[in-house]
């Protein structure tokens, strides 16, 4: 893509603020972990879907302050002249850890690690969160919705309804991810390489006398692929009629109507048997309309003949839960080579953090390949592939179970060695791909949409006396 904006100032404003302060108090060099994770899978669903990873990369590596940035910086009368000439010669130094996209991720991982000076860390917090929270909503959301359709083709139709232009492009990209087939973003397939798709607009139908000669001169120009909105007047009455006579004179070689509004359910059953009464079993019937995974699931139990959907607003805003709730936490700070862990403390046991630089291992079940949970581990371990493991609920400790006949794999990736990036992204066709294998890995019981069973993510025996140790050592001091 040409001319990037540069997203370097793209952070609150406490961030820049921050970081002058550890500069002026000496803490500069300090090295601190910060982890990104979430706290509740949106739409009460069992499992969300990890996006945005390459967009957080893209913006790392082209992290710089601009003489316009140092200046506006300047006129704030806030920032000391040598922390601003730090940041006119600034250099990312961070290490980044991530779970890659298209990754089925719960509540309470570590989804991205950062290590690296404080104020560095503490500084790209907006974007890891602007970059992660958006598009794994998106993710998430049009995989409920491609999972309702069984198996029809779902095109992601939202981007005039987006909220701004990034959340459109990256949301396409999001959805592509999700399970879509593609987008009617165009710049989306430009940038992306997602295909992009579409058909027409009512207004193309009400430029002519009559749907006729509006579907008719539609099919001369896009005789290899023609879909007809048959909806603009009266579908079954004129705009059905009208597609099936210039369908049998022009006989394109893909053919097709769409319907935007209306019962669907009772619309598409009857222009079925209308176009198959025609001898034009070949035609393929798209429903649009401010769609989600609800109303799908419901029009396809109530029979309705659909071979692919258009879902706009519902999906391109997560209208149902339009928040992903990500959050970015200090973890530990490093002082000479030591690990010293930190947790944040809450009433609400939710916001407890798990302290210190962290791994997490996915247990597969060796037989079926299902996952039968995550466990979170402090660095200096692994989780063994041996006989039997024992996992436990850090909720519920006395709640625990031997795992046997399993094998692990660990679930993040090294995005960055000291500020230069050591991974290369996968294109977003085999991240899609990669989406769709991972989800066949959940049981049943987690991808319902109501009441799915949860999913455990269990802390190690180690990682649990650590977390357990800070709280009684809070305890003890209250």
């Amino acid at each position: 893509m040409e001319n990037k904006p540069n997203l370097t100032m793209l952070t609150d404003f406490y961030e820049l603020t921050m970081a002058n302060g550890y500069f002026e108090a000496g803490m500069a060099d300090d090295i601190a972990y910060f982890d990104m994770f979430f706290r509740r899978v949106p739409d009460g669903g069992g499992y969300a879907i990890m996006a945005g990873v390459d967009q957080l990369i893209d913006y790392l590596k082209n992290l710089h302050f601009t003489e316009d940035d140092i200046e506006y910086l300047r006129s704030k009368k806030m920032f000391c002249e040598e922390f601003l000439q730090y940041l006119r010669d600034f250099k990312f130094e961070c290490d980044v850890w991530a779970v890659p996209e298209g990754t089925p991720i719960f509540p309470h991982e570590p989804i991205v690690t950062v290590r690296g000076p404080v104020m560095q860390a503490q500084f790209i917090e907006t974007m890891v969160l602007l970059s992660i929270n958006h598009q794994s909503l998106i993710a998430t959301k049009a995989n409920r919705i491609v999972r309702a359709a069984k198996g029809r083709g779902v095109m992601e139709f939202g981007t005039r309804r987006a909220h701004g232009a990034g959340a459109a492009i990256y949301g396409a990209r999001a959805a592509y991810i999700g399970g879509c087939v593609g987008t009617a973003c165009a710049i989306a397939d430009r940038d992306h390489g997602i295909t992009a798709l579409g058909t027409m607009a009512h207004s193309w139908v009400q430029m002519y006398p009559d749907e006729y000669s509006a579907f008719k001169k539609y099919a001369e120009i896009y005789p290899d692929n023609c879909t007809l909105l048959v909806d603009t007047y009266n579908v079954l009455k004129s705009g059905v009629p009208a597609a099936i006579r210039v369908f049998k004179e022009m006989k394109p070689a893909k053919m097709g109507i769409r319907i935007d509004s209306g019962d669907v359910a009772y619309l598409t059953k009857k222009a079925r048997k209308m176009l198959d009464d025609a001898g034009l079993f070949d035609c393929q019937i798209v429903v649009s309309n401010s769609l989600d995974e609800y109303i799908i699931r419901d029009v396809i139990l109530e029979g309705a003949c659909i071979d692919s959907f258009g879902v706009g607003e519902r999906l391109i805003t997560a209208k149902s839960e339009p928040v992903f709730g990500g959050v970015y936490k200090l973890v530990a700070l490093e002082t000479d080579g030591e690990l010293i862990p930190k947790i944040k403390i809450s009433e609400n046991v939710e916001k407890i953090t798990n302290p210190g630089f962290k791994h997490v291992y996915r247990l597969y079940d060796k037989k079926t390949g299902k996952a039968r949970g995550d466990v979170i581990t402090v660095a200096d371990e692994t989780v063994p592939e041996v006989e039997e493991y024992e996992i436990f609920d850090p909720n519920a400790v006395w709640k625990r179970t031997k795992i046997r006949d399993y094998y692990v794999r660990d679930l993040r990736v090294q995005l960055f060695d000291k500020g230069e990036c050591v991974y290369e992204s996968p294109s977003v066709d085999e991240i899609r791909d990669y989406c769709k294998a991972q989800i066949d890995t959940m049981w049943d019981e987690t991808l319902r949409f109501e009441n799915p069973q949860t999913y455990y993510v269990d802390l190690s025996q180690k990682l649990w006396d650590v977390k357990n140790r800070l709280l009684s050592e809070f305890a003890a001091e209250k």
